[in-house]
């Protein structure tokens, strides 16, 4: 008989017009890295949230049983937690305005003989968790506020490992990680199934899978579609299994005509987001013409987020000058930007992308209300026309344009981001980390329409940590690195070897 950890046993879970989730059964294994793979929307995230409590017993039909076949039932995080199960959610749930130690320590802070709280020891604590994902020197006393995105997620992963699990989920956990915080997480994630702990990894990253993982469970629309064992994973297989079609990874080779310049910034200095009297770009000057994809490369902590943002009018400059078709800008907000016809597919799309309380429609048309507004009242008809049509094009995956938008997967909640500022009139597109999170055949889908607009003659300047995709789609490359441009590149000259040699400033 299989010795495993956990069992899942028919775990059906539905929401309104969708079935997430439909008779899902399998086995996690003692001491065991499991990959669930499937694209945005094929129940993976669900079914971790089952798994770790945030869908409480009964919500759902079927069962999870220990290996003597003892139903678990949670019907909150605290059980499951209770039960051994630790989770890293794709999304960071940090609480931004407390301090690291009190983010990695929360619910768990050490208490002295008068059961006051030990901030000592909750420092020493916290400081030992960091350093063992490879993080040194940090002041745990900041808040977490002023981290950016990978160091964040780093802390959600600290948080989780300080209450000892005996089984890990982790939902999408590198998505925002540099290649070396990568190969230190795996590092530790081996550690501890060395250890006995055994593990759920979801990701989208294949060579990630196959580096790491004893096994891989595919889920699509709901349905258990295959398992492999590690010495049966097939790249073209698991990818077929994945999207239900062959495919092939590749990019779009889209012929366009590569235009005048649009956009010109000169000179631009930043503040550095977290450390206070440095700057986190020194002095930045690149150009950007009508019908081309700029990609911009960097290690993460290079500034290339602030520095878009800064050109962007969402974070100050304290120096440097921006021309907009030649012409001098005085950006000081997002709104100024917009006039200008520029859009911002931001980095995070949680904190800074979407509102959570509203829904598909309402998220969409916040960049276009002044169009659709009359006397300070939406115009229903045209709200719908505009929505619904953008609904259809980018295919989204949800019952309707009604839809709430956190119940959608990452990558429809993707769709719908970009959908809001293809809705303006825009010439200008900055896209930070566009496929982060986003399962194969969606990227896909994203790839071409980055090539269609650009084709149309929409000036690009994209983000990406994968550097293939970032050669596969760009024409040009400013390399970033300490704060200035390192090198630019041609599409010609650029390979990884070249923009790694650059960005790491050897």
């Amino acid at each position: 008989m299989e010795s495993y950890n956990l069992g899942i046993r028919n775990v059906t879970k539905k929401f309104p017009g969708t079935v997430a989730l439909d008779g899902i059964s399998f086995n996690l294994r003692r001491q065991e890295i499991l990959a669930v793979l499937g694209e945005n929307g094929a129940g993976k995230s669900t079914l971790m949230k089952i798994l770790s409590g945030s869908y409480p017993h009964g919500s759902y039909t079927g069962e999870i049983v220990t290996s003597e076949g003892e139903p678990l039932i949670f019907q909150n995080n605290g059980d499951a937690e209770k039960a051994g199960i630790g989770m890293i959610y794709q999304e960071k749930n940090l609480m931004l305005d407390l301090s690291i130690a009190e983010n990695i320590l929360i619910g768990h802070m050490p208490k002295n003989s008068a059961r006051v709280i030990d901030w000592k020891k909750a420092r020493k604590i916290a400081v030992s968790e960091l350093e063992r994902l490879g993080m040194t020197g940090i002041d745990v006393t900041m808040h977490v506020r002023y981290l950016n995105a990978s160091m964040q997620q780093l802390i959600c992963i600290a948080r989780a490992l300080v209450k000892k699990p005996r089984i890990l989920i982790l939902d999408e956990p590198t998505s925002c990680l540099t290649e070396q915080e990568t190969a230190s997480l795996i590092s530790i994630i081996r550690g501890l199934k060395e250890r006995g702990i055994s593990c759920l990894y979801i990701s989208h990253k294949l060579d990630e899978i196959f580096e790491l993982c004893d096994r891989a469970v595919i889920l699509r629309d709901g349905k258990f579609i295959s398992e492999y064992e590690r010495d049966a994973f097939n790249p073209g297989k698991i990818i077929e299994d994945i999207v239900g079609r062959r495919i092939k990874i590749a990019y779009p080779k889209i012929p366009k005509q590569i235009g005048d310049e649009v956009l010109r910034v000169e000179h631009i200095k930043v503040e550095h987001p977290f450390a206070y009297g440095k700057n986190i770009i020194e002095d930045v000057s690149f150009s950007l013409r009508r019908g081309e994809v700029l990609g911009l490369a960097g290690l993460v902590g290079s500034g290339r987020s602030e520095l878009l943002m800064a050109v962007f009018g969402g974070r100050p400059m304290l120096s440097g000058t921006v021309y907009v078709d030649g012409k001098k800008t005085n950006i000081k907000s997002p709104s100024d930007a917009k006039k200008l016809g520029m859009g911002f597919l931001t980095e995070d799309r949680k904190t800074d992308g979407y509102i959570p309380c509203l829904n598909i429609r309402e998220n969409m048309v916040l960049t276009i209300l002044n169009m659709i507004t009359k006397w300070s009242f939406v115009k229903g008809k045209t709200e719908k026309l505009k929505s619904g049509s953008m609904f259809s094009q980018l295919r989204i995956k949800a019952s309707g344009i009604n839809t709430g938008i956190m119940s959608l997967s990452g990558g429809n909640q993707q769709k719908v981001l970009i959908a809001k500022w293809l809705l303006t009139n825009m010439k200008i597109l900055f896209l930070d980390e566009p496929t982060r999170g986003i399962d194969v055949g969606t990227k896909m889908e994203i790839y071409r329409m980055i090539g269609d607009l650009a084709t149309q003659g929409m000036a690009v300047v994209m983000i990406s940590s994968e550097l293939p995709e970032l050669l596969g789609i760009c024409d040009r490359f400013i390399v970033l690195s300490k704060g200035v441009v390192a090198r630019e590149l041609s599409r010609e000259e650029a390979d990884e070897k070249q923009i790694l040699h650059y960005a790491s400033n050897l």
